[in-house]
């Protein structure tokens, strides 16, 4: 796997499951600020299902669609993430303890990431997902409220956020989130990336505070699984 490959995929991973935040008038931005704090403090577990969709400019189109399941627990570790891709080919992500494991069946290998020095992006991104508490997320974030939006049925506040970091902005510029503010969670997310390309991820079948078996933070090996760590 290239380098930029690789960060591309670390921070979208991450990113992708980026599903909590808050609205920017005055009067709006601190009520879904309070509503995110009092979610962040019952946050125990989340699952859902998910679609990314990756688009490309070159050619204009759908590059690759990803179907699953995501689930996010918070742990002495802090918050974990697995995502259980299904489609079109299976395959795990695993981010636990500053460490993203990837696991392909398919060629029966487990790829081991350090997040090392970029542990700090990487969190900020899982715990704006899921978890997260508002006012945590303006520390990270600069956000802009862009109004209502109806969602698959649901309404949201459409809201835009720039990473404060450069290093972060250098990969991804902005990311656009639509949160149900009555449960505190986002149902669609667009991640714009600098190269012009962008990943939108839907989520459906949301529920909070369920048990998540530890199977489903443990890739699936055999006996016969190459490890290798980058």
């Amino acid at each position: 796997m290239k380098v930029a490959e690789t960060t591309s995929v670390k921070f979208a991973c991450l990113a992708l499951a980026a599903s909590f935040a808050l609205a920017n008038q005055p009067g709006d931005l601190e009520t879904v600020l309070k509503r995110m704090d009092d979610a962040s403090g019952k946050f125990r577990t989340a699952q859902a299902s998910f679609t990314w969709t990756q688009y490309n400019k070159v050619i204009d189109d759908v590059a690759e669609t990803q179907k699953g399941k995501i689930y996010f627990r918070r742990s002495s570790k802090g918050v974990e993430m697995s995502a259980d891709i299904m489609e079109p080919q299976t395959k795990l992500v695993i981010f636990s303890d500053g460490k993203i494991q990837i696991f392909q069946p398919r060629t029966d290998q487990v790829d081991v990431y350090d997040a090392g020095s970029h542990r700090e992006e990487f969190e900020s991104f899982l715990v704006l997902g899921f978890g997260g508490s508002g006012h945590d997320m303006m520390k990270s974030f600069d956000v802009k409220y862009q109004g209502p939006e109806k969602i698959d049925g649901v309404e949201t506040a459409k809201l835009d956020l720039t990473p404060k970091l450069e290093k972060v902005r250098q990969q991804f510029p902005h990311i656009l989130l639509w949160i149900d503010p009555e449960r505190g969670v986002s149902v669609q997310q667009q991640l714009f990336q600098t190269s012009g390309d962008y990943r939108i991820a839907k989520y459906s079948d949301i529920e909070l505070n369920q048990k998540v078996p530890d199977s489903e933070f443990k890739p699936k090996t055999s006996g016969k699984t190459k490890t290798v760590s980058h």
